[in-house]
């Protein structure tokens, strides 16, 4: 029987707690802790299905592309506490997030549960109590079509990755991915560290001068740029390309270092005239940015905070669940009439009523695909709480997050900021006569501009960051100008010739790639951040600073996908498959068509698996080399990229030499000229340091594998020679003749005994300490480690110093103690190790040892915070729970928060799931045995024996007269085949997906 209750999923535990609050006591809430089903695996597929058309995707592509999913081992608590409870409810409220993947779940949970109550969809854009209550009154059915989008783009990029990532394997190297998004985004990357490497800088001077009324009207002096010179413009970065020459298009004069130089001398000579020849004026408006998307809140976040995409979502994802930003995934800047009110309301009572216009300011979205149904995020509620007032509540990044978002919508609403921009153009000259040609009766013109805001509007709130701009100006030209008039005469203070280069486009940051990822229509808000963790964990880019800076491998996994998954990279193509994925959530597409196009081809579209069943040849050689010039190839092999050179004076089968490459060298900085230096470098060989006096063993530094270490080699021994061992003559008699002959006696080497060698003692050096530096005495003390501290006094027991493979320790019996540096293996005494020894192991000295520690405690288990560097990386824990931090975070920029937050996130994920063990096989009991009546095959057992006895007796005769004996092989008799069986799988767990009408 139905109880009283109503039944409210959500799939965050903190929202859990946040709508509980809200809704009161007749509704339970309760979480799903993200999705509760998946996928499932190929190789977890049953065995009777893995032959099958599910066995390659776990999607059968030739039945409707009908998915398998599977509840994970993780989930089947969490979906058992969700049916107990469905039990007891009236009705059930899914109330999971509003977009497409919060529908997907929702719709999972449906499928799961089997509901029999009332099911109702619940959604709104914001945690507070007039949203809560008001969704709750306000519910709609399930959308089947984003449910339908979703599953598409699921079943799509398992099919896409599935298909083409063992390729990779095969021609590459293991552990590589490809996807539908992150495989353009690595291109993306990859394409602008090529222009880098193809760029040619050029060299071009210009000439800065200092002016002022008059030689004491310093205070209002100002800077001018030389413009022109007899006429002709000045060429600027802007006017060259990226082979160093100037645009074929521009018309301007190249200075070079002595033009410069001669002009800078000409004009300062006495006598130069400076003349004002043309002030103008023009008005100056800049409007404020629109509220944050997604993709703007990611880049401004960057900008700003420094912020990884990653890390901006894990904090907004925060912020919304406890009910102070609304959703934070949308590509709407759009606000509603709510909002609208509380920001101008709010800019009215801060800043004044004139810096509010007089009608909201409306923002449509510049994204290929802004889906207008969400609002652009902003401070929950109808009435703004300010940054100031929630200094006590919000801290660290959630406070600097909320500040941004809540300046931003507050600003988006203000009037634009207005003055006046001011340009004055100085002829100086004519020069006098100069050697050079330049400078001879030069007339040069210098320009200079000056903005005065005379009023702020919204930039008392907030301005707007920019990305860095290609061989933007880094003068202060742009300054407030003095009253100047046509005609009057100026003063030169300073006068300076000033040299540039024109500078490559500028690498990737997390802020720019999503800004391009977007202005390309690939991928979608909710799906930014993990596409740079991806490519970032996968290898193919590494983070340097605020740059993305493409690893080599990234250029074959490229170089492979544009040869031969051509259509599958384009950057229009993806973004198609975005607006099909788009009309498939509005209905306008069928899913099963798009998809049967996609895997199987059409006529506008050569199928994925046409593709792969057409490859052809594929050389890993080929694809793993580039080309740096007509005699260097650069390889990326299994343990990275090498140079290869062909030696000329080698012989004709001589192997090529290789030249390993510096792993902080990035692949723009490897040019023909810096791949010469490698590879002329002089070559590190091994080095005889010494002979060990007390063996007389060499030493020798060696650059290994792993690193430089030293080893101690004895002299190669000479072969011994194997004595000639005589086989005695061996006499046979024929058994018939009763002939007796001698065989022929044979020399035959006696076999070699090889004693066993010592394996020679090898140390690797400190991280301090340099090779090529290492002398005999440092080799001999790091081939004596592990060395004996003393005894402890208490036990007896002797305390060695070593280096192991996490770093220098203290070893006494089975207790270790960690050193903090590697030089204290030799430095430390007995009584500092005695004193290490008498600390707690995991006590206080312990927390020394943490890369971080924070002041307050974990608000839930009330335990203190550290991070700490583990086997795998860096890590956040509070003693019980461990959390991993994103390879993509910097350690430095993790503060509290964000410590709490990966806590948090770990706990809802659950402990992982213990490995199954295989059941013990019980013994069958005996039975007892029970007597019977001869049977037929009782009988024939005993005919058996019978025969056996008859055999045994023919041999004993035949051993008497030397008669053979033949023996009769009994036929075997056919085994028997046991019949299989196969346990049914529940179908709450597994199903194959039917579809909610």
């Amino acid at each position: 029987m139905p109880g009283t209750k109503k039944l409210v999923i959500v799939e965050s535990p903190t929202k859990m707690k946040s709508i509980a609050a809200y809704l009161g006591d007749g509704y339970e809430v309760l979480s799903s802790v993200g999705h509760i089903r998946d996928l499932i695996e190929p190789k977890n597929l049953p065995p009777e299905l893995k032959k099958g058309a599910l066995g390659r995707f776990s999607v059968d592509v030739e039945n409707g592309f009908e998915p398998y999913y599977v509840v994970s081992d993780a989930k089947k608590k969490t979906v058992s506490e969700l049916k107990r409870a469905l039990k007891n409810a009236n009705e059930l409220l899914l109330a999971t997030d509003e977009d497409r993947e919060g529908e997907a779940i929702a719709w999972h949970l449906l499928q799961v549960l089997q509901p029999k109550v009332p099911v109702k969809r619940m959604v709104f854009h914001e945690i507070t109590k007039d949203a809560i209550l008001a969704a709750k009154d306000n519910t709609r059915d399930l959308d089947t079509a984003l449910v339908d989008a979703q599953e598409t783009r699921r079943i799509l990029d398992r099919i896409y990755g599935y298909e083409i990532s063992p390729v990779l394997w095969r021609k590459v190297g293991p552990g590589l991915s490809a996807g539908r998004v992150q495989s353009a985004a690595t291109r993306l990357v990859v394409d602008r560290e090529k222009e880098r490497l193809a760029f040619v800088s050029a060299g071009y001077w210009d000439l800065l001068a200092r002016l002022a009324a008059s030689a004491s009207e310093t205070e209002q002096a100002f800077d001018a740029k030389l413009v022109r010179l007899n006429g002709e413009r000045i060429a600027t970065g802007g006017d060259f390309d990226d082979s160093g020459a100037l645009k074929p298009t521009v018309k301007a004069v190249t200075l070079d270092a002595s033009a410069a130089q001669a002009l800078t001398t000409a004009l300062r000579a006495p006598g130069v005239k400076l003349e004002v020849t043309k002030v103008t004026s023009k008005p100056y408006r800049r409007s404020p940015a629109a509220p944050f998307t997604t993709s703007t809140l990611q880049q401004e976040a960057a900008r700003k905070l420094r912020f990884t995409a990653r890390q901006t979502m894990s904090v907004a994802q925060s912020l919304y669940e406890n009910g102070y930003i609304t959703y934070m995934r949308t590509d709407s800047p759009s606000l509603g009439q709510q909002a609208l009110t509380a920001a101008r309301t709010q800019a009215a009572a801060l800043y004044g009523a004139e810096t509010v216009p007089d009608a909201p300011r409306a923002y449509k979205g510049k994204s290929k695909n802004a889906q207008e149904a969400h609002e652009a995020i902003r401070p929950s509620g109808d009435t703004f709480r300010t940054p100031t007032s929630l200094a006590s509540s919000l801290r660290g990044n959630d406070f600097k997050l909320y500040d941004l978002i809540w300046k931003r919508t507050v600003a988006s609403q203000m009037k634009d900021a207005t003055g006046s921009t001011a340009s004055v153009t100085i002829a100086a000259g004519p020069t006098g006569t100069s050697e050079h040609p330049s400078a001879s009766g030069a007339l040069a013109e210098f320009g200079a501009s000056g903005t005065v805001i005379t009023f702020r509007g919204f930039m008392l709130a907030y301005e707007e960051s920019k990305d860095e701009e290609r061989n933007a100006s880094t003068d202060a030209t742009e300054s407030k100008l003095p009253p100047l008039e046509e005609g009057q005469t100026l003063t030169l203070l300073e006068l300076e010739a000033k040299g540039h280069e024109t500078t490559p486009a500028a690498r990737y940051t997390e802020a720019s790639l999503v800004k391009k990822l977007e202005e390309l229509g690939i991928g979608r808000p909710s799906t930014f951040a993990s596409i740079i963790s991806t490519i970032t964990e996968r290898g193919y880019v590494t983070p340097r600073g605020q740059s993305l800076v493409p690893n080599w491998i990234a250029f074959s996994v490229v170089r492979l996908l544009e040869e031969f998954f051509g259509d599958l990279v384009e950057y229009d193509f993806t973004a198609e498959m975005e607006d099909d994925l788009d009309r498939i959530a509005g209905g306008e597409a069928n899913r099963l068509d798009w998809l049967t196009s996609f895997y199987f081809g059409s006529d506008k579209h050569r199928g994925l698996r046409q593709v792969i069943d057409n490859l052809g040849e594929i050389d890993p050689r080929v694809i793993n080399s580039v080309a740096i010039s007509d005699d260097i190839t650069l390889r990326i092999g299994k343990y990275g990229p090498y140079l290869e050179v062909i030696d000329p004076d080698a012989a004709a089968d001589a192997p090529p030499r290789r030249v390993n490459i510096p792993p902080e060298l990035a692949p723009d900085e490897l040019t023909a000229t810096k791949a010469r230096e490698l590879i002329d470098a002089p070559v590190v060989t091994d080095r005889v340091i010494g002979l060990n006096p007390d063996n007389g063993k060499e030493i020798v530094a060696k650059d290994g594998r792993f690193g430089p270490y030293v080893t101690e080699l004895a002299p190669a021994p000479a072969e011994p020679v194997a004595p000639v061992v005589v086989v005695a003559p061996v006499e046979t008699i024929d058994p018939v003749t009763g002939e007796v002959t001698v065989a022929k006696p044979k020399r035959k080497p006696a076999a070699k005994k090889v004693a066993a060698a010592d394996k020679p003692r090898t140390a690797s050096i400190f991280k301090s300490m340099d090779l090529a530096a290492v002398d005999l005495e440092t080799a001999l003390r790091l081939l004596a480690l592990p060395r004996v501290v003393g005894l402890d006094p208490e036990t007896g027991t002797e305390i060695l110093a070593q280096n192991g493979k996490f770093g220098p320790y203290l070893k006494k019996g089975i207790d270790t103690r960690s050193l903090t540096s590697e030089d204290q293996i030799f430095d430390i005494d007995l009584p500092g190790a005695i004193e290490l020894y008498a600390q707690p192991k995991y006590g206080a000295r312990r927390a020394s040892s943490a890369l971080k520690e924070f002041e307050a405690p974990d608000p839930e288990s009330g335990k203190a915070i550290k991070i700490k560097d583990g086997r795998f990386g860096a890590y956040v824990t509070d003693g019980v729970t461990n959390a991993t931090i994103p390879k993509s975070e910097d350690i430095e920029e993790i503060d509290f928060d964000r410590a709490v937050q990966l806590l948090a996130d770990k706990r809802a994920k659950g402990p992982a799931a213990p490995r199954k063990k295989a059941p013990a096989k019980k013994a069958a009991a005996k039975k007892p045995a029970v007597k019977k009546a001869p049977t037929a095959a009782a009988k024939a057992a005993t005919a058996k024996k019978a025969a056996a006895t008859r055999a045994k007796n023919a041999a004993a005769k035949a051993a008497l007269t030397g008669a053979p004996v033949v023996k009769k092989l009994a036929a075997k008799k056919p085994a028997v085949k046991k019949a299989a069986s196969s346990a049914a799988e529940s179908a709450a767990t597994t199903t194959i997906a039917p579809k909610v009408s």
